[in-house]
């Protein structure tokens, strides 16, 4: 007869790097479709949404300051974790989301792949879209696109990991860092996912990930002032519209929410929806 004891896993926030529990004590059972008890996720307040903002704020400069190509390779090595742990993933989307377990191997699936098209699109997205612009005179006019800053995401609400990925990945491409609000039902994969960025060489802070439930969390985010943009793809249940007016307060970009299954689908324009263009001129040399 074995003595093991299952060690039972504590899922914690995801944050600057670290895995520390809510500031407030607090946790919230997660159940599997059934309603059968699955794990205690922590509740995140709003001292934990702050100390997010820090942590991504902190990292804004080394992570927008690396190199695109370098970008690019650490979150294609993000991707290669994601495939050593694609089955912990597919279990506990099986028992989140009460999904066969094809359908729990597809989702992951296409998760990674996702992962791997932004990830390839990080050396890539300046050139298409900046621009030499032609000018009247001896300059040379250049439109670069570059980072927003910090953006606060409330991820789809209905999926396990592909929504959050989906929203999670385009705005890391350009160089910014993230504070995502995860699913409130479905929360254990995003500490999960938080684990795998722990370990692929993603600097600490560059993403920040917060359970608990998002009408608590997507106000303070929203109001912050030094959040730059706002991405509602799983807002759709909360009061948006007062979210948006929030944000406007700081001149936060928001992008609305998005519903069904091609909520947050790959595209160029969500790299686009956290970027700046910027503008240079200078001047040719005379010969």
């Amino acid at each position: 007869m074995s003595s093991h004891v299952t060690v039972p896993k504590t899922y914690k926030l995801y944050v600057n790097g670290a895995f520390p529990r809510s500031e407030s004590g607090r946790v919230y059972e997660v159940v599997d479709s059934k309603g059968r008890f699955l794990a205690n996720a922590a509740q995140a307040s709003r001292k934990d949404a702050r100390d997010a903002v820090v942590a991504a704020r902190a990292a804004v400069g080394g992570w927008s300051g690396a190199t695109a190509y370098n970008r690019g390779q650490v979150l294609y090595r993000v991707a290669e974790v994601l495939e050593g742990r694609r089955a912990q993933f597919e279990d506990e989307i099986v028992k989140q989301e009460g999904v066969s377990a094809s359908a729990a191997r597809s989702q992951v699936d296409e998760a990674i792949d996702r992962w791997v098209w932004y990830a390839g699109w990080a050396d890539k997205y300046a050139q298409v879209a900046g621009n030499a612009n032609p000018v009247s005179g001896p300059y040379f006019n250049l439109s670069v696109p570059e980072p927003t800053g910090v953006v606060a995401v409330v991820a789809p609400q209905d999926s396990a990991l592909l929504g959050l990925v989906s929203a999670v990945a385009p705005a890391l491409v350009a160089g910014n860092t993230v504070v995502v609000v995860a699913s409130e039902a479905h929360p254990l994969s995003a500490i999960t996912l938080g684990e795998v960025l722990a370990t692929s060489d993603l600097p600490k802070g560059v993403v920040n990930v917060l359970t608990g439930s998002p009408a608590e969390l997507a106000p303070w985010l929203a109001s912050h002032a030094d959040v730059n943009a706002l991405d509602l793809v799983g807002a759709s249940a909360l009061e948006w519209i007062d979210l948006e007016i929030a944000a406007a307060e700081t001149l936060k970009r928001v992008l609305p929410p998005e519903e069904g299954p091609d909520a947050a689908a790959p595209s160029l324009a969500r790299i686009g929806a956290f970027t700046e263009i910027k503008t240079v001129w200078h001047t040719k040399a005379l010969i």
